[in-house]
C-alpha cells in the first residue's frame, strides 16, 4: 500500500509493507506469531512493565501491594542481578526507570515537592536532579522520563492544564486500574486517560477534551531546557542529537521527529489510528513504536511495529488476537523486549498481569 503526505512543503512517500508470512487481518480470529516471542521476566501477581536499556544494563517498573518499584539488572542475568531502587522518604513512589550505560537510572518520584525527576548514580546513595527548579516548586509534572544511552540528553511531557495537573498529580500516587499501568500513553487522552467499560477507537475525528501537552528536552552540559508544543512520550535518539515523539491531531496519533536543537521537524508515520511509545535502536536507523492500527483504533488491542526510518516502511511484529502489547525497548539490533497482559500458559491467551516478553526478528 502506498500512502504519501505532505510535510513541511515537501511531498514524501511512505512504502508500507506487512511482513511475507500471510496473516489473517481481523483481530477476532486467532493469529499465528509474527516472529517468535518468550516470556524475560514474569513473576506472578506482579505487574512488571517499561524495560528501558542500554549497555550491558536494564531497568524496569514493578508494582506490587506495596506499592511501585523501579529494579535494575543485567540484560544477561536478569532474574539474579536484580537491585531495587531504595526509598528515601516514607512517601517514595517512583517511575518511568530509565537505563544509562554507565549502571545510572533515572527515574521520576514525588519525594521532593508534588513530583520530580531523578537520577540514581548507580552506585551508594547519591541522587542527581534532572532538569529544572520548576519540577520541585510544582510548575511541571515530568511524565514519561527518556535519555540518551550516555545520560547527557533528557526528556519528559508535562501539561499547563490546572484540572489535568491535578489528576496526574493523583494518579501519580495511585492508579485507578492495572490497564492503565502499561499503557501510560493513555495520560494525555480525555476519553481513555482512566478505566472505563468502553472506549472509543483513537482515531482522526475524535474530540480530545485535554489541552496538548507539552515535551521538554534537557541537556545536562548547559541546562538547556527546550519546550516542543503539542509533543510526549519523547525518545532521545542513540547519538543525543534527536528526538522522537507522539503528536495528536484531531483525535489521532503520530510520530514525529525533530533535531533536539528544535530543527528539521518530520512526521514520520501518517495512520488513521494510533501510534505511540518510540524507541530508537541501537544504530539510530529504526523506531519500534506501539499501534492499534491494525484493531481498527482498539484502545486495549496494541502490537508492536517496527519503522524503518530511511525508507518509511513498517513492519509489524506482535499479532496477539486478544492481548495488549506495550512499552518497547530494543535489548540489541535483532531483538525487542516489550510488556504485554498475554497469558504465560496459554498461547495467543490474554492474562491478568503484565510481564516482561522478547522477540527475535532477526
Amino acid at each position: 500500500m502506498k500512502l504519501r503526505y505532505l510535510l513541511s512543503g515537501v511531498i514524501i512517500a511512505a512504502t508500507l509493507i506487512q511482513p511475507s508470512l500471510a496473516i489473517s487481518r481481523s483481530m477476532n480470529a486467532a493469529s499465528e506469531p509474527l516472529y517468535p516471542v518468550t516470556p524475560y521476566i514474569a513473576e506472578k501477581s506482579v505487574d512488571t512493565v517499561y524495560p528501558s536499556v542500554a549497555g550491558e544494563f536494564l531497568v524496569f517498573g514493578q508494582v506490587k501491594r506495596e506499592g511501585f518499584s523501579i529494579h535494575r539488572t543485567s540484560k544477561s542475568s536478569p532474574s539474579t542481578s536484580q537491585y531495587k531502587l531504595k526509598k528515601l522518604a516514607l512517601v517514595d513512589d517512583m517511575r518511568y526507570g530509565v537505563a544509562v550505560k554507565d549502571g545510572s537510572v533515572g527515574y521520576v518520584s514525588n519525594r521532593v515537592g508534588p513530583i520530580s525527576a531523578w537520577m540514581w548514580q548507580g552506585r551508594g546513595d547519591g541522587q542527581v536532579a534532572i532538569v529544572s527548579q520548576a519540577t520541585y516548586s510544582g510548575g511541571l509534572t515530568p511524565y514519561h522520563l527518556n535519555a540518551s544511552p550516555d545520560g547527557r540528553v533528557w526528556c519528559f511531557d508535562s501539561t499547563y492544564q490546572k484540572l489535568r495537573y491535578n489528576q496526574m498529580f493523583a494518579e501519580f500516587i495511585k492508579f485507578g486500574h492495572y490497564e492503565l499501568i502499561g499503557q501510560q500513553w493513555r495520560t494525555y487522552d480525555s476519553d481513555s486517560f482512566r478505566k472505563k467499560s468502553a472506549y472509543m477507537a483513537t482515531k482522526t475525528g475524535n474530540n480530545n477534551k485535554f489541552d496538548p501537552p507539552v515535551l521538554y528536552t534537557f541537556q545536562r552540559n548547559n541546562s538547556q531546557l527546550v519546550m516542543i508544543p503539542n509533543a510526549f512520550d519523547g525518545a532521545i535518539s542513540p547519538d543525543g542529537k534527536k528526538v522522537a515523539f507522539v503528536r495528536e491531531t484531531d483525535g489521532n496519533y503520530d510520530i514525529w521527529m525533530q533535531d533536539i536543537d528544535g530543527s528539521d521537524l518530520m512526521q514520520l508515520t501518517s495512520s488513521q489510528y494510533g501510534d505511540f511509545e518510540p524507541t530508537w535502536s541501537p544504530d539510530g536507523r529504526k523506531l519500534a513504536f506501539v499501534s492499534n492500527r491494525d484493531s481498527g483504533g482498539d484502545v486495549l488491542l496494541t502490537s508492536i511495529y517496527v519503522l524503518d526510518i530511511s525508507t518509511n516502511r513498517i513492519t509489524r511484529l506482535t499479532n496477539s488476537s486478544v492481548a495488549t502489547d506495550g512499552g518497547p525497548a530494543w535489548f540489541d539490533d535483532n531483538s525487542i523486549l516489550f510488556h504485554s497482559n498475554r497469558s504465560l500458559d496459554r498461547d495467543n491467551g490474554k492474562g491478568s498481569t503484565w510481564n516482561i516478553w522478547k522477540l527475535d526478528i532477526k
